[in-house]
């Protein structure tokens, strides 16, 4: 702007003069450098798509509106068409767009509103779990080889029990399924869900568990994502086998369980073996035992033949242990009376040397008479000299003793409580007259006092600001009128 030499502005001290592209500039450092990247939810409209790849559109919701562009190199990544009237999700930068001077968003990544929370959500539960342990393979249980009796957790009017139920039928009739019945979509189906799980599980009336449903979208399978399911699953003692949705779809259900199965069909096929397998295995294995056995029977027939024929004569055998039996009794008899004689002869030399022990006991009594007769004098001294030092120690704390001095504090303690309620009594008094005093000069000073002698208070009614000139009331403005026994509404006319 040009400014006469004349004028009063021109006159003023510049510093310094901005060029509008370093004021842009300037801005948009001072918007960038204050927002971090932020998301922000809302409707797409003038959506631009050109030949460059870049998406310019304005993002709006029922108050506000703002310009934003996504280039080539982020949108590459964006799984859906955009359109207009899309709600959507970004992840933004705030700058400043410097050709036109425009506040803009800047967007790094887009999905679509509903969808994108619950994946966010699930990244999250998922994340947490992780952490906590619940995905670990340490706790996984093995599936029982031949399962006799199959929980399904599932809907019963769904296409899921039905796939199951046909592929049991047709693998492994044998086994028994019990249906626990849940609603697999909806507001407490995910509770439903867990209390089943918690109930087959004190049950323990089922070998192995299925959990599952067809498939759907991630709305449509949100139940398998909750963390009470979760949790239902990892302390479930039964084996699980999750079967929820295709095989793309993944769950937080899948990772917990102890096994995950692509679809509710392939759970069933895992969960039980193929009777025809299994019985055509039976055959085989019955077929090799048998032979087996006819093998052994053959060998221990022909170990048995060798042994016949290499054992002696039983009676030559039982004559010579009967000869060895009269030859060790012999001997043991003549050992005997060896034996006997010895001790014979050391029992007639001790007898000779060994005296009567009467003449030792009697020397021990009078021994044990002379000690006790010292332990009595030893006894009766120690006594008469601890009564001498208690009498002592009596008198001594007599004369020491505190309850002359207690009864001297408690009437010190009794007078200092008389003259503290007589000090608190003149101070509650005092204070009395004081408030009295005041009482009495703040109704000599009162409004109301005032307002008693027929005088008003007139306030503007918006305000309240007391009006103390007719001047200050413009015309048909409303005012308060303030009396001694109420307010009435006035409105100014000329």
């Amino acid at each position: 702007m040009a400014l006469d030499s004349n004028s009063t502005l021109a006159s003023r001290p510049v510093k310094e003069v901005y060029a509008v592209s370093r004021l842009v500039r300037e801005a948009r450092g001072v918007l960038e450098g204050s927002f971090p990247l932020i998301w922000v939810e809302g409707e797409i409209s003038n959506l631009a798509m050109p030949a460059s790849g870049h998406i310019y559109f304005t993002l709006k919701d029922e108050a506000a509106q703002v310009r934003c562009a996504m280039f080539r190199n982020r949108n590459r990544n964006v799984r859906f068409t955009p359109k207009n009237g899309m709600q959507i999700l970004l992840r933004v930068r705030v700058t400043l767009y410097e050709g036109r001077g425009e506040f803009q968003l800047v967007v790094e990544h887009m999905e679509e509103a509903g969808s994108g929370a619950l994946q966010r959500a699930y990244e999250a539960l998922k994340h947490r779990l992780g952490e906590e342990g619940l995905f670990d393979q340490a706790h996984k249980k093995d599936l029982p080889t031949l399962p006799q009796s199959i929980g399904v957790v599932s809907s019963p009017d769904g296409a899921a029990v039905h796939d199951i139920l046909t592929v049991l039928n047709r693998r492994f009739p044998a086994a028994n399924v019990i249906l626990y019945p849940v609603a697999v979509q909806g507001g407490d189906s995910a509770k439903q869900i867990a209390s089943m799980i918690n109930l087959a599980d004190s049950r323990q009336e089922c070998d192995v568990l299925i959990v599952g449903r067809g498939g759907g979208s991630l709305e449509d399978l949100w139940s398998f994502n909750d963390e009470l399911v979760a949790r239902a699953l990892f302390t479930c003692e039964i084996p699980v086998i999750s079967a929820v949705g295709h095989e793309v779809d993944f769950t937080i259900a899948d990772f917990v369980a102890d096994v995950r199965a692509p679809t509710p069909s392939a759970a069933a096929e895992l969960a039980v073996p193929d009777a025809t397998q299994w019985l055509a295995k039976v055959h085989s294995h019955s077929h090799r035992l048998s032979l087996l056995i006819k093998h052994r029977l053959q060998d221990e027939k022909r170990h048995l033949n060798n042994l016949q024929q290499r054992l002696p004569q039983p009676l030559t055998t039982i004559n010579q242990h009967m000869q060895r039996v009269d030859q060790l009794g012999q001997q043991l008899n003549r050992n005997w009376l060896q034996i006997i004689n010895n001790k014979r002869q050391r029992v007639d030399y001790w007898s000779v040397r060994l005296k009567h022990p009467q003449a030792r006991i009697e020397a021990n009594q009078y021994k044990l008479t002379h000690l006790n007769e010292r332990l009595q004098q030893v006894v009766k001294q120690k006594l008469t000299q601890a009564s001498s030092q208690h009498k002592t120690l009596f008198q001594r704390l007599q004369l020491n003793s505190p309850l002359p001095k207690i009864t001297q504090q408690q009437a010190s303690v009794g007078q200092a409580r008389n003259q503290l309620d007589n000090a608190i009594q003149k101070i509650i008094e005092q204070n009395k007259a004081d408030l009295s005093q005041k009482m009495r000069t703040l109704a000599a000073v009162s409004p109301l006092n005032t307002l008693e002698r027929g005088y008003s208070i007139t306030t503007e009614a918006k305000t309240g600001q007391v009006i103390r000139y007719a001047d200050d009331v413009e015309v048909d403005q409303e005012i308060t009128i303030q009396l001694q026994n109420g307010k009435m509404k006035a409105v100014r006319k000329l």
